[in-house]
């Protein structure tokens, strides 16, 4: 049975939380330095993020255990502002785009994340991997190469992650030689050790190595410190340098809605999969505020903001940490690294940290979705490859939301199909329909051709107990069929309908029998306000009715 979780419970396991909470600091590192590269900013803005961002939404967050901070999906978002437009408007992005989610959780917007079918989720989590894997491609280009945008963005926050590999300025001879050498030989780390032992973080260990190798061999290849400075103190109050003009609100606001609704989708989606995962279940609305009140902090305090991370979350979870104290444990942890350990990040080889997001891009990526591509309906088939492609060519939150609407119009469809009906004769030559099946937009021109108003007897039965009306354009196709038999002088009987739907019908709302005992009872889509004027006309009518009788 699943279980709410506790709002306000730090911790059922404090041994575990802060085990698993040690645990997922020390492998957020190198992540968060690795995003950093992906949007174009320092690599202290990233680690800034992951820290504010797994802090706050630990504790004010809706899904204990979840674990946030910078990631990939907002990265490449993020690239095209900051080299457009320089790291000030991203701060302010931010900040916008933490006010947005907040207004997301206070409407109750998260609750729609119940609409994304599993082909999307499918299709999601891979566009996530492969766009991941493109922006680590970026290491291997020159070092005249090295803060290139990895990415074009325009105006609107668009970006194609295919650029990477067309823009040139490949590593080639010996440095490239070195690069892949120390890149497979990270990965070969993490896959092998877990084999051996799992007492220690497998992607750290890997870290540890090869940057022992750099260095004592002295190997030349780019580390952390050619790109930035690691070292830091406690994050400063800053606000955006940017002009406060409409010019720079209709910069900053396409990107904060994008940026918003990646953010939302992806921590959503997380949160759904540890809800599985525990039996439990997160707080939606709850979580959208976590989040939005994370970044507006990461905006005034010079971040780059973020949202939940699969990969750390997944860590989190299968180490034990269950509980909200997993997560502030990570982010107490990961500010002590940036305020006594920044040095020892900076050697850090680049080739180490992109050995590691490749591992995580192979551990993100759903390859079961391959193998059942054949065996699923093709339209779910389609589905996965469309918000694939959608996710690498475009960004992840229009990716899901037409993944979403082709689900829906694809049982739509199929749902169109599904009415049916049967039909009988009464002894005294009435003619019943025994209607079957979903009666909405989709399915009232199907519905419309079971009948025959011109050859049917002069009484028609039609039986809606084994048939359900959805909307509003069933209300119309009934009414227009009631039309059509008034028309003939036919008389036509309305059967098992609910008193709703009686009361929005108009032509035919003489037409229903009302029987008390099986006459169902159920809310359809209505115009409320047409509602109570129907209601207001019928009371004023029996009324007078009564008047005359009496």
């Amino acid at each position: 049975m699943i279980r709410l979780v506790n709002k306000f419970r730090i911790t059922r396991n404090i041994k575990a939380d802060i085990l698993s909470g040690l645990t997922v600091a020390l492998a957020l590192v190198p992540e968060a330095v690795a995003f950093s590269f992906v949007a174009g900013v320092a690599p202290l803005v990233s680690l800034y993020a992951a820290f504010i961002v797994g802090l706050i939404t630990s504790v004010f967050g809706g899904r204990p255990g979840m674990i946030s901070g910078a990631t990939g999906a907002l990265a490449v978002v993020m690239v095209g502002l900051v080299t457009q437009h320089g790291v000030e408007y991203l701060f302010a992005t931010v900040v916008l785009m933490g006010l947005l989610q907040i207004l997301a959780g206070i409407f109750h917007l998260g609750k729609f994340i119940r609409l994304v079918p599993h082909p999307v989720m499918l299709g999601f989590v891979n566009g996530l991997a492969i766009v991941i894997f493109l922006a680590q491609l970026q290491q291997f280009k020159t070092s005249e190469h090295a803060q290139t945008s990895l990415h074009k963005g325009d105006h609107t926050g668009g970006h194609s992650t295919l650029d990477v590999l067309f823009n040139g300025g490949w590593m080639h001879g010996n440095e490239l030689f070195t690069m892949v050498g120390l890149t497979a030989l990270t990965m070969a780390i993490i896959w092998g050790l877990p084999k051996l032992t799992k007492a220690v973080p497998s992607a750290l260990v890997s870290i540890l190595v090869v940057s022992g190798l750099v260095i004592g061999f002295n190997i030349e290849t780019q580390t952390v410190g050619d790109m930035a400075n690691i070292t830091g103190g406690l994050p400063d109050f800053h606000v955006p340098q940017v002009p406060l003009t409409f010019e720079t609100l209709q910069i900053i606001f396409p990107y904060a809605l994008i940026l918003a609704a990646i953010g939302l989708i992806e921590s959503l989606l997380t949160m759904t999969l540890i809800d599985e995962m525990t039996q439990t279940r997160g707080l939606a609305s709850r979580e959208c505020k976590g989040q939005g009140m994370a970044n507006i902090f990461c905006g005034f305090f010079g971040a780059m903001g973020g949202c939940a991370m699969i990969g750390q979350s997944m860590i989190n979870i299968n180490a034990g940490g269950r509980g909200r104290l997993s997560g502030i444990v990570a982010a107490l942890a990961l500010l002590g690294f940036i305020l006594f350990t920044g040095p020892y990040i900076e050697m850090i080889p680049l080739a180490a940290l992109t050995g590691v997001m490749i591992m995580v891009v192979i551990a993100t990526f759903a390859w079961s979705s391959i193998r059942i591509l054949r065996k699923i309906p093709r339209e779910d088939a389609l589905v996965i490859l469309l918000v694939t492609g959608v996710t690498v060519i475009s960004d992840l939150a229009i990716a899901v939301v037409i993944g979403v609407i082709v689900s829906a119009l694809v049982f739509a469809w199929k749902s169109s199909k599904h009415i049916y009906c049967q039909t009988t004769f009464t002894g005294d030559g009435s003619k019943i329909y025994n209607l079957s099946g979903p009666l909405f937009f989709g399915s009232i021109t199907s519905f419309k051709n079971l009948f025959d108003p011109a050859n049917d007897p002069d009484d028609i039965i039609i039986d809606f107990k084994n048939a359900r009306v959805w909307d509003h354009s069933a209300l119309e196709a009934i009414d227009a069929l009631a039309s059509k038999y008034e028309a003939f002088n036919k008389k036509l009987h309305l059967v098992h309908m609910s008193e709703d739907c009686k009361l929005l019908l108009k032509k035919a709302a003489n037409m229903v029998v009302v029987d008390t005992v099986e006459d169902p009872h159920y809310r359809i889509v209505v115009d409320y306000e047409r509602q109570a004027a129907q209601l207001k006309k019928q009371t004023t009518e029996q009324t007078e009715n009564q008047t005359e009788k009496n």
